[in-house]
């Protein structure tokens, strides 16, 4: 089994270094061993905001007929991880898995990475990230898998709703404005989402549930704004469905007292 020594990720973000993990980029095995069940944060989307470090776990199964010796995760962003242009790896002291063992041939194997903006997050990395993996049996019996699971890394979503006037008379206009905006991990700041489709909804004073009156889109800054009228009391919020790189978010309810 070739080893390498390093991998090379984002230039000035991220630099892993003192790995020793197979050089191929495609899947080997060679013998019984074998990776499964394997769940990144807990089967969600890693949500990251616009400054705060987000530790995620990842768990798996490794079996093989002799025992499990050893086993290793490394997340990273990329069509394989010789061309990753992001990644993490666990932490500890080693990048090895804690691996528990449930009986004479099957380990449950956990490890946390620390994803953070402006280290190994950079605004364009947000979207899919794969989890390369490896596991080795005590007869030396391995398994290497290049994308052993997908998951999401998104940049956090706030979304905000004003409706006004307040009080307002039956019949009148009532002018709804708001903004879609979403975490830049390049300057830890939150920016307008612009040219998003953002439903607009409302639910009466006594209802628990909403109705999307019209959809509109996110001017340039992510600024929101459409009118409707006035028929009864009640709650009016945005709603965004999210994108592959940005969660879903729903604003909290503006209530109208229609008179």
């Amino acid at each position: 089994m070739r080893m390498r020594a390093t991998l090379g990720v984002v230039t000035g973000a991220l630099a892993l270094s003192a790995l020793a993990v197979p050089a191929a980029q495609a899947d080997e095995v060679e013998g019984d061993t074998a990776i499964s069940n394997v769940v990144v944060n807990g089967g969600k989307a890693a949500v990251v905001g616009s400054t705060a470090k987000k530790t995620i776990t990842v768990t798996f199964t490794v079996k093989d007929n002799k025992g499990v010796d050893w086993a290793q995760a490394i997340l990273y962003h990329g069509a394989n991880i010789d061309s990753s242009d992001s990644g993490a790896v666990a932490n500890g002291s080693d990048g090895r898995a804690t691996c528990t063992v449930v009986n004479a041939t099957t380990s449950n194997c956990k490890s946390t990475f620390d994803l953070e903006p402006g280290y190994n997050l950079i605004n364009k990395v947000a979207g899919t990230w794969k989890v390369w993996a490896i596991a080795v049996g005590n007869d030396a019996d391995y398994v290497q898998k290049d994308n052993a699971k997908s998951f999401q890394v998104q940049r956090a979503s706030k979304l905000t709703v004003n409706a006004s006037p307040e009080p307002v008379k039956k019949g009148k206009t009532i002018t709804v404005t708001g903004k879609l905006s979403r975490a830049n991990w390049e300057d830890n700041k939150y920016h307008g989402y612009t040219n998003q489709s953002v439903k607009l909804q409302f639910r009466k004073k006594d209802s628990s549930t909403y109705t999307t009156l019209k959809t509109i889109t996110s001017n340039s800054t992510g600024e929101l704004k459409t009118t409707v009228t006035a028929s009864t009391d009640g709650y009016f919020r945005y709603s965004f469905a999210g994108t592959t790189t940005t969660p879903a978010v729903n604003a909290t309810g503006d209530f109208v007292d229609v008179q």
